[in-house]
């Protein structure tokens, strides 16, 4: 299956997340410990952990630092009253946006969350008014590769797609409990990711235009800016045409 280009499309942009990287670090420490609090240290029999793993590892993080992480989230700590909430919503252009948080105050979550709606011209929707529009699955990226070898191994190891982009860059699309394993079958392959992460993948796509593109970017970057935010997820596209003008 063939793509566009990633450029503008990718839910996290290089600059935003270089710039970001100690928040990102804390966000993910954060889901290391809900993870292993959960459903315990084993990452081979807890999904959401192996998932939260391969993350911390693509943002080049220590196993020192992980390890640690795991361990407070096994021996119960400070973040023991952390829930996950899952907002809906719609941005600029009719966008369908999700928002995975991790928090201890629902309150102050979901008024964040509102403002950067608000602020960006969208508004916050109910539970399930944009869900189904959403798919969990694993995405494991290359920046560059033999395609044919990239496509041959995944299929082999059990994924449920292979995207390629004009720009050479490769998304191998898996179940998201099957992740893991199919990175694993890649890597011993001969064939390295440079990212691999659950994501909510959208079954449609909002075309965003030359005045709805930098609203949508700007809801992105304020949502990902609220410490209590993990993930932000929406079917915005932004053509190359479009991308060249931001």
């Amino acid at each position: 299956m063939a793509g566009h280009s990633k450029w503008a499309n990718t839910k996290h942009r290089k600059a935003a997340q270089d710039a970001k990287r100690g928040k990102i670090f804390t966000k993910i420490i954060r889901e290391l410990v809900t993870a292993a609090r959960l459903g315990g240290g084993d990452a081979a029999s807890n999904p959401r952990l192996r998932a939260a793993i391969d993350k911390a590892l693509s943002n080049n993080m220590t196993r020192d630092t992980l390890n640690r992480a795991i361990a407070r989230g096994v021996g119960g700590d400070e973040d023991a009253n952390m829930e996950t909430i899952i907002y809906e919503g719609y941005g600029p252009g009719g966008t369908a946006v999700m928002v995975e948080c991790l928090s201890d105050n629902r309150n102050r979550t979901v008024a964040e969350v509102r403002h950067a709606f608000t602020k960006t011209g969208g508004n916050l929707g109910t539970d399930g008014s944009v869900a189904y529009l959403f798919s969990k699955k694993g995405v494991i990226s290359f920046e560059a590769g033999d395609e044919d070898a990239v496509m041959e191994a995944a299929l082999e190891a059990g994924a449920e797609d292979v995207v390629t982009y004009d720009d050479g860059a490769i998304d191998v699309y898996t179940a998201w409990e099957e992740m893991g394993a199919v990175r694993d079958a890649l890597e011993a392959a001969g064939l390295k990711a440079d990212n691999a992460e659950v994501s909510m993948i959208p079954s449609t796509k909002a075309d965003m235009d030359a005045e709805t593109a930098p609203k949508l970017l700007r809801l992105i970057d304020m949502l990902e800016d609220c410490d209590d935010v993990q993930e932000v997820y929406h079917n915005g596209e932004i053509s190359d045409e479009v991308a060249a003008t931001l």
